[in-house]
């Protein structure tokens, strides 16, 4: 099932500069997005408010330190105030599940313009040397680690970023956005249901092409498609960083054809072997080295031909090894000197909720993550085994949306029984409510049928999930939460729990 997502909003504009006291209300500012758009646009000078009836996420401690009122309900009275909001910016997923929503349709009626946020975002963004950065999996990490080397060598950018990044980055409390004083600007660009429509990036990444969100794309050759739409309203000289090892990258190239703009590809390379045949790359790496606190990676061509430099990531898995490739191939199209990339990249402690480590308890470490594609999940599974060798692994996961769940199954099941014990908490229905495709029990039985005798579970909300775990966990296990909605409570809450018992 496909369906038509954004009814209703503005189409994606050319940008234009937000100006001072432009009255703009966020609709769902308590998500990562909505909530960055909300803070750039302050720091840009409008009069900014928000509303959101989900409450406190963990993105609104930043919105609230940015001195932005946040309605913690939906009301069509927030566009009849006077003096009347100039426009409001709304995340698609509130126009997917009601496109008549009444405050949109009072907005619509007073005639004010009703917009994405990647819109605002975008109009924050201009005058600036805009960097995107695109792809089914990586996004976040890619583009948090890129505002870490751009802040690092003193660069100053300004960023939206899908997951918190650290307060050193931001200046005060985590949160998705940074306003920095700099000619950079790096966005995060989706590219679910255009949501990346409103940028044109002056130097573009791009990570990976692989079928996602089956309610709007049919299948893999019409997300090569999006992308390759996309990239044909860059700028005519815009610098394409392109993970030359991944095969939705290179149809997308294949589509794309001859351009004014140069293609600067990369590529995580096994050790010792030569690049596969059919891979092209300026720049390459080799994981020559692992432990539990470090990946080294033999870098070659930042220089130019020939050159050759290690440097160790303060990361786990091949996916941040190949994330670390796309950050530098970034930051040298954004000229910055290699000694200062290398120690960006060598310096980087992620972002928020990828492989992130939330704590200890009991002899039970607990880890959060975002993952929520068989893909992510294979590589978050590897990953943590690098960090916590020796560790019976539990893999506990909050599917994200119903039709991703059914779509995508038979492959969900198959990475997550390559873990050692899996719960599968009820599925985050988000943008899509059709519940009636699958089930949490239905994923938890499959992944069972892989391994037979292994434990898989359905034990329900998230908080049913995080009780049942702390009766289920021992000393010496090692748990990664990983998924959207609300998954990221079973690991607060688990540690509390565990935390408790710990101190009896």
């Amino acid at each position: 099932m496909t369906r038509s997502i954004g009814a209703g909003l503005a189409p994606a504009r050319a940008a234009r500069p937000i100006q001072a006291g432009e009255r703009i209300h966020v609709v769902g500012v308590a998500g990562a997005g909505a909530s960055a758009a909300a803070i750039l646009a302050a720091r840009a000078g409008a009069d900014v408010t928000g509303c959101d009836p989900g409450g406190p996420s963990p993105y609104t401690e930043a919105v609230a330190a940015a001195g932005i009122p946040i309605a913690w309900s939906h009301d069509a009275a927030h566009v009849s105030v006077s003096p009347a909001p100039d426009r409001l910016a709304v995340t698609k997923a509130l126009t997917a599940l009601e496109p008549d929503h009444p405050e949109l349709a009072a907005a619509r009626e007073a005639g004010i313009a009703v917009e994405s946020w990647q819109q605002v975002i975008a109009d924050a963004a201009v005058d600036r040397t805009l960097i995107g950065v695109a792809g089914t999996h990586g996004k976040s990490t890619t583009s948090g680690w890129l505002v870490h080397v751009l802040v690092s060598a003193g660069v100053d950018p300004s960023a939206f970023v899908g997951a918190l990044l650290p307060a050193r980055l931001t200046d005060g409390v985590p949160a998705t956005a940074r306003s920095g004083a700099g000619q950079t600007f790096v966005v995060e660009a989706d590219e679910y249901a255009g949501n990346f429509d409103a940028y044109h990036p002056e130097i573009v990444v791009l990570t990976s092409a692989e079928w996602d969100h089956p309610d709007v794309f049919a299948d893999a050759d019409a997300v090569v498609g999006a992308f390759v739409s996309w990239l044909r309203e860059a700028p005519d000289a815009a610098v394409i960083v392109a993970n030359g090892a991944d095969p939705g990258v290179q149809a997308v190239l294949d589509r794309l054809g001859p351009r004014a703009g140069s293609i600067v590809r990369y590529a995580l390379l096994e050790e010792g072997a030569a690049a596969p045949d059919g891979i092209r790359a300026e720049i390459t790496g080799r994981i020559v080295a692992e432990t539990p606190e470090e990946t080294t990676l033999e870098l070659a061509g930042l220089d130019g031909p020939g050159s050759n430099v290690p440097v160790t990531l303060a990361t786990a898995g091949r996916h941040n090894a190949a994330n670390a490739l796309a950050v530098a191939g970034a930051a040298r199209a954004a000229g910055i000197e290699t000694a200062a990339i290398l120690r960006g990249l060598a310096t980087f402690q992620g972002v928020g909720r990828r492989l992130e480590r939330k704590g200890e308890a009991g002899g039970v470490v607990v880890y959060d993550d975002y993952a929520h594609h068989p893909t992510a999940i294979r590589e978050t599974l590897r990953a943590i085994r690098q960090r916590e060798p020796g560790r019976p692994v539990w893999a506990v996961y909050e599917p994200l949306t119903y039709h991703r769940t059914a779509a995508l199954l038979d492959g969900f099941a198959d990475v997550l029984a390559t873990a050692d014990a899996v719960a599968i908490a009820d599925i985050w229905a988000g943008r899509d409510p059709d519940t009636t495709v699958t089930s949490a029990r239905a994923l938890a039985d499959a992944t069972a049928a892989r391994r037979p005798g292994m434990t898989a579970v359905a034990p329900g909300s998230v908080e049913a999930t995080a009780h049942w775990l702390s009766r289920a966990v021992h000393g010496g296990d090692a748990v990664l939460v990983m998924g959207g909605g609300r998954s990221y409570r079973i690991a607060e809450l688990l540690l509390e729990t565990l935390t408790t018992e710990d101190r009896r």
